[in-house]
């Protein structure tokens, strides 16, 4: 427990110290975020993980970002998990300031690594999840370019740690609603990281009900900052958005079929 209020602690006093800075453009969105996460339960170690995500600007009626993952798990135990796989994501230009200097969408081919800790704590689940990337980030190499001609490579490291429990008995396992708490930093590094080494920070709390070990669903608040890889006449442009967050998820046991 002190771990994580020492994790906490650093996150929170490394956000305020970036939010003190005065030599950057700031700006805002209201976003909303619907997501699906599906896992397929190939065998007793291996899994496969399904994920789309239709993330909106001004709750629903314009683009953010579309996000389509799949993955293959391989669960250690039931505390450690292991994770590789392949997103698809397309960014679409919302709000005063675009992330593209262009003012367009542009795709992004991403490949991932990821291990993932639970434990428990009297009734609180803790999760720490580490996720390395690969980032193949479409641009422009001039106006004239109807598509994106160039995808430079850009790496990026993720921590993300969430803490969940139940409102009401002792765990959460079937009709059961719950709360859950997480943070995640995302930092830029390697010889193409622009002026974003901090990329970005997510912190969110939901409520979720548990029907039973195949579904549950979660829905609160999301909070984005995200700092752009370019720069703005000098200034650094620093991106906060606020909205909700809706998540479905299922899981699918094919192994009981097959026997």
């Amino acid at each position: 427990m002190k771990r994580i209020i020492l994790i906490f602690t650093i996150l929170f006093f490394t956000f305020g110290f970036m939010s003190a800075q005065n030599t950057r453009i700031n700006h805002h969105n209201t976003i909303g975020w619907f997501n699906y996460f599906g896992t397929i339960k190939l065998s007793k170690k291996f899994g496969l993980h399904t994920e789309y995500q239709w993330r909106r600007d001004e709750i629903i009626t314009d683009w953010q970002q579309s996000l389509l993952r799949i993955g293959l798990n391989y669960s250690l135990n039931p505390r450690v998990l292991f994770r590789v796989g392949y997103g698809w994501i397309e960014t679409f230009p919302y709000g005063e300031y675009s992330i593209n200097g262009l003012g367009r969408d542009f795709s992004e081919h991403r490949v991932f690594e990821m291990v993932q800790l639970s434990h428990k704590e009297g009734i609180i689940d803790f999760s720490h999840r580490f996720m390395l990337e690969q980032r193949f980030v479409g641009r422009y190499s001039s106006a004239n370019e109807t598509k994106e001609d160039e995808f430079p490579l850009l790496h990026r490291i993720r921590y993300m740690v969430r803490c969940q429990a139940p409102l009401k008995g002792k765990e959460i396992k079937d009709k059961t609603p719950y709360v859950a708490i997480y943070d995640e930093v995302f930092i830029g590094f390697g010889k193409n990281v622009n002026a974003n080494v901090f990329d970005q920070n997510r912190i969110g709390i939901v409520f979720g009900y548990r029907f039973n070990k195949n579904v549950r669903i979660e829905g609160g608040y999301l909070n984005q900052t995200l700092q752009f890889g370019r720069q703005i006449n000098g200034q650094n442009v620093f991106q906060y958005n606020n909205g909700i967050i809706l998540n479905a998820n299922f899981n699918f046991d094919v192994t009981k079929k097959s026997k």
